[in-house]
């Protein structure tokens, strides 16, 4: 079959996309607007960009041209917290995907509890295990859409007890969900271990910001 891009619609690609590059991680993102409301949505055009600093990048579309309101809120606070969730949260990860208005907490509405943080003024899920703090770093607009990558610069972590060991997430342990096409999400299943590959150590490059 061949499919040339020119003649798929924004929405037509995005199904063909979603259901290629896949599994996708899943960014549970809290963010405050300016009237305070908590909002929160999953997203998962996800990745690390750098480790030093660390910084994580997301895709953040657009709904009828405008921004969602997690865009929105980065855009006006300069804040947010990525949480990534646990096999036990799938529903509630998928449920907070509904379209609300700006004005409505999807973090009441699901009735999930949150934490205060540490360097943002966003909460944190308090059931979350892993919840990375984050001040926006850059935003690199993208497309005719008007979808923005969105770069935030990790400020402090927090992880479950009994998931670091050795400084290695144990990913059994943290039991993450991830996105496949659609309404539709797996979980890690088997992980075959291969043998370690020699590594050259990450070094900070002279005069840089490199990762």
């Amino acid at each position: 079959m061949f499919l040339d891009a020119g003649d798929l619609s924004p929405e037509a690609t995005y199904r063909l996309m979603s259901g290629i590059v896949v599994p996708r991680p899943i960014a549970w993102i809290t963010t405050v607007s300016e009237d305070g409301v908590v909002n929160l949505a999953p997203f998962s055009c996800f990745t690390f960009v750098s480790n030093k600093p660390p910084m994580l990048g997301v895709n953040i579309g657009r709904k009828a041209g405008k921004r969602k309101d997690t865009g929105a809120n980065i855009h006006a606070m300069g804040e947010f917290v990525v949480n990534i969730g646990d096999a036990s949260q799938m529903v509630a990860i998928h449920e907070s995907s509904a379209e609300h208005a700006p004005d409505v907490s999807e973090t009441e509405l699901l009735g999930l509890d949150t934490l205060p943080c540490n360097t943002v003024r966003v909460p944190r899920l308090a059931d979350a295990p892993v919840s990375m703090e984050c001040k926006l770093e850059r935003v690199i607009a993208f497309g005719q859409t008007g979808a923005e990558f969105i770069v935030g610069e990790v400020t402090a972590f927090h992880l479950r007890d009994g998931l670091l060991h050795d400084g290695k997430v144990d990913t059994r342990a943290l039991n993450p969900v991830c996105r496949i096409g659609g309404p539709n999400y797996a979980t890690l299943g088997e992980i075959v271990t291969l043998r370690g590959m020699q590594q050259t150590a990450k070094t900070v490059m002279d005069g840089g910001r490199g990762g």
